[in-house]
Parts: C-alpha cells; structure tokens; sequence
C-alpha cells in the first residue's frame, strides 16, 4: 500500500504537467473506460475530439482484472473516466481519483435500473418475463432478495439498445462539461448516436418476433439484460460464478434436453469445459459469442444472429 501511495503520488504530479500542456493546447481529451463496448459509445459522440483509451485488456476478466503500471501511468493523464458498474471498478476507482484528483468519474450506471443476477437455474419461465431472475422457490426467493440487498445485480447493461441510450446520455453531459466549446460537436455525434441506436433495437425487436420466452443457454450470465429487452430466457451454465456441481450439472444437461436446447454458447473470458460437457451430453454444439467485443454494434447483431437461429 505505501509503495503504491509513492507511485501515486509520482503520477499524479506528472500527469497534471502533462496535462495542462496538452490538452489545453488543443489536443484531444484523454479519456478512460472500462471496457472495449463502452470505447465504441465514446467514440461515437466524441468523435476525433477524444483520445480513448480501455482499461481491460481484450480477452481478460473484467470482474477481477487489475490495472497494469502503464495503465496507471496514463490513468495519471485522463481527465475522464466512464465507469459501467462492474466488479472491479469498486476496488479501483477511489484509487484512480486519489492519483489524479482532477480525474472525473462519470458513472454511466447512473439511473438505471439493474436486474438481479442470475444466481441459480431456472425451472420454468414465463414468456421472457422473469429474463435475468432467479429459480421460483420459496429458498431463492428469500436468497434473491439478500442478494437485492447486497446489490448482486446484473452489470451488462451495455448489451441492451434501451440502456445504452441512457449511458449515451451520461456520455454526452460530461463531454460538454469538460468541452463546452465544442458542445455542437458532440450533439450532432449524439443525435446520430441514438439514431443508429433505435434503427438497431427495432431490427433486434423483429428478429426475435414470435420469440417470446425462447430460452437459450450460456456459460456465464452476461445476456440477461439482452434477453430481458427481446423478451427472451437466459440459462446459465455457471452457478454463482462457479462451475456447476456434478448433480447441477446434471440438472442443466436435463433442463437442455426439455427445452430442445443444442447449443451453448460461451465466451473467451471464461473456461468453456462445463459448457462442452453439456453440448456433449445434448449432442449440441459450443458457439462463442463476447460480450466484451469492441465493435460493439456489428457484434450485437452477430451475437442475435447466433441466438436467433439456435432458437428457431
């Protein structure tokens, strides 16, 4: 801890020098964010006025990541931080701040609300209603709502139209608060931005027409907020971020098999052997879908592809 108050300290001297000699120079606006989607909404409003960079690596878990020495050197020169509300953010952004004080966090977060994480399989659904809830039983009813409490909810709200239009917001207001001269700019990109947005949740909304309550199975549970807004069923594969017990497994392979599952799908951040067990089982088949992809738009609509033909 003492040593990383030094190297702080260091950055942040160096930084605010660096900083008042580039920016307001006229160079762009070093920003941060947390992960590769989120570089794509900034970019799309802030065009060639912000410098981007992403704090988790590609590939990497963004629940527990930590910061590399250059990252933290260049975190020392940002005047923007977007944060999304993940795990690892709790741990790191107080320390982002401390660093750099004239470091702005802006919560994109802000004023959505979130639906609780999946904890647990599901045994029955209703037409994409309970999308992201947990199993119906009086013992995880009482489990979700400590979980509510300790504010276990589902982070991904960057998979969802809807909500991205709202953290677009979020996005805008802190550009024009750092760079009100170029507040034209920036709305112009927005109002393109949101377009884009509403063309891309209508064409989703039609793909999955006649879909409702479909349930498609994942290793982790990073498509509920996806599923939630195109009345689909998420199952994870994983329980409570863990892999699946023998006899939960089991009950998954089962659950698979009743609702004439074939395919699980997996991502790169996370171990895909619990998923290959239960293609095996259900002679289905593994296909990769991130939620992490930076080109976020044309991942989207390659992911709905993938979900929309294992549900027909």
């Amino acid at each position: 801890m003492h040593r990383f108050k030094i190297l702080s300290w260091f950055l942040a001297i160096a930084g605010c020098l660096s900083f008042s000699s580039a920016w307001a120079a006229g160079g762009k606006i070093p920003v941060f964010v947390s992960i590769a989607p989120q570089a794509d909404f900034v970019q799309q409003i802030g065009g060639d006025r912000v410098d981007v960079h992403i704090l988790v690596a590609p590939g990497a878990d963004p629940h527990t990541y930590e910061p590399k020495p250059r990252q933290m050197a260049a975190l020392s020169k940002a005047r923007l931080y977007f944060a999304v509300g993940i795990e690892f953010e709790k741990a790191w952004l107080g320390k982002f701040t401390a660093m750099n004080p004239a470091l702005k966090v802006v919560h994109t977060d802000h004023g959505i609300l979130k639906l609780p994480m999946a904890a647990h399989m599901h045994h029955h659904h209703d037409d994409g209603k309970e999308s992201g809830t947990t199993a119906h039983d009086a013992d995880d009813e009482h489990e979700n709502t400590h979980d509510d409490e300790m504010g276990n909810r589902d982070p991904h709200i960057w998979l969802s139209p809807p909500l991205v239009m709202l953290q677009a917001r979020s996005i805008l207001t802190a550009l024009e608060a750092v760079d009100p001269d170029h507040r034209s700019v920036y709305e112009t990109n927005y109002r393109a931005f949101i377009l884009s947005l509403v063309d891309l949740d209508a064409r989703l909304r039609a793909d999955f027409d006649g879909l409702a309550g479909a349930a498609f199975m994942v290793l982790h549970p990073s498509w509920g907020t996806f599923a939630h807004a195109y009345g689909l069923h998420q199952i994870p594969v994983e329980i409570e971020g863990k892999d699946p017990k023998p006899a939960q497994l089991k009950a998954l392979i089962e659950h698979a098999r009743a609702e004439g599952i074939k395919v699980v799908f997996v991502q790169p951040q996370f171990s895909a052997k619990s998923a290959e067990q239960i293609a095996r089982a259900i002679d289905g088949r593994v296909i990769m879908v991130d939620p992490l992809a930076r080109d976020w738009a044309a991942n989207l609509r390659h992911a709905a592809e993938e979900f929309k033909h294992a549900l027909r």
